[in-house]
């Protein structure tokens, strides 16, 4: 097909929409179009393309070999933001739960310590001053694979609501993005696809977040995750393993939808192409990150509260009801339990006024900026290997087709 002087995959070089001199040059030569150009081997002007028509498919970067019958044949190179059109939901999904394994499994001691340093009512042998101290502190009094206890759970989660998470995400991105904007990258449609996919990734999620942070805890009296479970289905029940999911919605929502909108907005000033670029990807990821992690502190506060269940929380909470004499409070709060997005609230707020809801913010971003950095790096370099394969094997089934 030709349209407005726009080459075809395949053409000859007397092509009229062609500058003349590409004919003088064909046999034997090598050209790549750059920009609606065409360069030579050595990078030399040789020929040009008028615009296209309005409505007309883009064209993918391509490699022109003349052949000496005057004809260019024309290879597409990979079409890397083209896998969504290419390639099954299981190749997102590959590609994410091997990014979520990896992101949570390198990050798991900052994250031990992050839930630590939210604790409302620590333990003298759990204060801490910053980051690196809270690390030092455990591997010195708890041993060496303290801050790494339970990772294997958040492995097991990790993995399947990771791939639930990217899949969903990049189906209704581009669902969205060509219903808004046909052909243009969309803010609106990339926080709405962020939302969706964390209430499932989340759904899948939540019970892994539970064991492990009751895991990471000071003095823990788990002996391991499974007797964890067991202590939980026993004493709580299963609902003990969503106490915490609303909170984790309200929480991960504006979270995941500042992170998805922040991170394309920078993928646009950085990479503009879309094309696979490692150091693009780990900037813009770290950058949002930190941003929505900042952000939504105040919520990871209340939800560590309401997965743990701090021991020390609720008893300082229950001897100040009784000292004030307040019966209906006391049995308000003389439950075992805290439960509810409002009642996490009013708690972090009673036991440490506003600061309370920024604690362990510095652990937070410190955990956020590498954790989405090594999620996006290695989710879109496993979607580029992907995408390559498939298209070498398409290649390989059209000249098989053709001989």
């Amino acid at each position: 097909m030709e349209a407005d002087g726009f080459l075809s995959r395949r053409t000859s070089v007397e092509t009229p929409s062609v500058d003349s001199r590409v004919s003088g040059a064909a046999a034997g030569a090598e050209f790549r179009w750059l920009g609606g150009r065409l360069l030579d081997a050595t990078g030399g002007f040789v020929g040009s393309l008028s615009p296209r028509m309005a409505g007309e498919q883009d064209f993918s970067p391509v490699l022109l070999r003349a052949t000496p019958e005057t004809s260019i044949s024309v290879e597409p190179e990979i079409d890397y933001e083209g896998l969504p059109q290419g390639a099954a939901t299981s190749t997102h999904m590959l590609a994410g739960a091997v990014a979520g394994i990896m992101e949570h499994c390198l990050m798991y001691p900052v994250d031990c310590v992050k839930t630590r340093m939210q604790s409302l009512h620590p333990e003298p042998g759990a204060r801490y001053r910053n980051v690196m101290d809270a690390l030092r502190q455990i591997v010195r009094t708890e041993g060496v694979w303290r801050p790494i206890r339970g990772v294997n759970v958040l492995a097991v989660g990790a993995g399947p609501a990771h791939a639930l998470y990217f899949a969903c995400y990049e189906k209704i991105k581009f669902t969205l993005s060509d219903a808004i904007h046909p052909g243009t990258n969309s803010h609106f449609a990339n926080g709405v696809a962020g939302c969706m996919a964390t209430v499932l990734h989340d759904a899948t999620m939540n019970p892994a977040e539970v064991v492990k942070q009751r895991m990471q805890m000071f003095n823990s009296p788990y002996r391991g995750v499974l007797d964890c479970v067991g202590s939980l289905l026993r004493h709580d029940g299963p609902a003990a393993f969503y106490r915490s999911y609303t909170t984790q919605l309200t929480m991960n929502i504006p979270f995941q939808a500042l992170h998805f909108m922040t991170y394309e907005y920078l993928q646009e000033l950085l990479n503009p192409h879309r094309q696979y670029n490692p150091s693009s990807h780990v900037v813009s990821g770290a950058l949002a990150g930190a941003l929505a992690a900042a952000a939504t502190t105040p919520l990871d506060v209340c939800k560590t509260l309401l997965n743990t269940q701090e021991a020390q929380t609720i008893h300082v909470i229950q001897a100040e009801a009784a000292a004030a004499g307040a019966v209906g409070a006391a049995a308000a709060t003389g439950s075992r339990h805290i439960s509810g997005l409002g009642e996490a609230f009013r708690t972090v707020y009673r036991m440490g006024g506003m600061p309370a809801f920024f604690k362990g913010v510095q652990a937070r971003i410190i955990y956020q900026m590498p954790s989405t950095a090594i999620s996006w790096s290695v989710y879109e370099f496993f979607k580029y290997i992907i995408t390559k394969r498939q298209h070498e094997r398409r290649l390989r089934g059209d000249r098989d087709g053709d001989k």
